[in-house]
């Protein structure tokens, strides 16, 4: 009888931090962050990863997980993940319906992990590969939010002078 109950226990513990975990990342699945992203007009920024990528899991504990990083993207874009491996899940993208590997493609992910952004009116602003560290990473979402490619601002532009408009 007791191993019953401590085996309910730790199930319910489980369970409990599944749920946690969950709700305290805030990342969504595709048609729904692209859903809230309508809703709420912020610019979308999708992880598209794989089970495997060993600089997947590095940028999920030093990026991802970076408070500075959490708190940017939590108020500034919608978080959507993406397996690109997933041949199961669909996905509904300007109008045409794709699995996780063919969004990948449509996305033109060629490595993982691979970072897209999307405009608030669901427009492919850019895509880029690979490990972005923390500190580097938040430059890069500051100058999304700003929209400073919007102004004909290059990145590198941006980082020595800002997303100011000459003129």
């Amino acid at each position: 009888m007791k191993i019953q109950k401590l085996s309910l226990l730790a199930l319910i513990l489980v369970f409990s931090f599944l749920i946690a975990k969950e709700s305290e990342s805030n990342w969504f699945k595709f048609d729904n962050g692209v859903a809230q992203s309508n809703k709420t007009e912020k610019p979308v920024l999708i992880d598209f990863y794989t089970d495997w990528c060993h600089w997947c899991d590095v940028m999920d504990e030093k990026t991802f997980s970076n408070p500075e990083v959490e708190e940017y993207l939590d108020n500034n874009f919608v978080k959507i993940r993406v397996n690109a491996e997933d041949k199961n899940t669909s996905h509904s993208f300007q109008g045409n319906n794709y699995n996780s590997v063919e969004l990948a493609r449509a996305f033109n992910v060629t490595g993982y992990p691979s970072i897209a952004f999307l405009d608030n009116n669901q427009q492919v602003i850019t895509v880029i590969p690979g490990y972005i560290p923390a500190d580097k990473f938040i430059k890069v979402l500051e100058y999304i939010e700003q929209e400073c490619y919007k102004k004909q601002v290059s990145f590198e532009e941006y980082l020595n002078k800002g997303c100011e408009e000459e003129g």
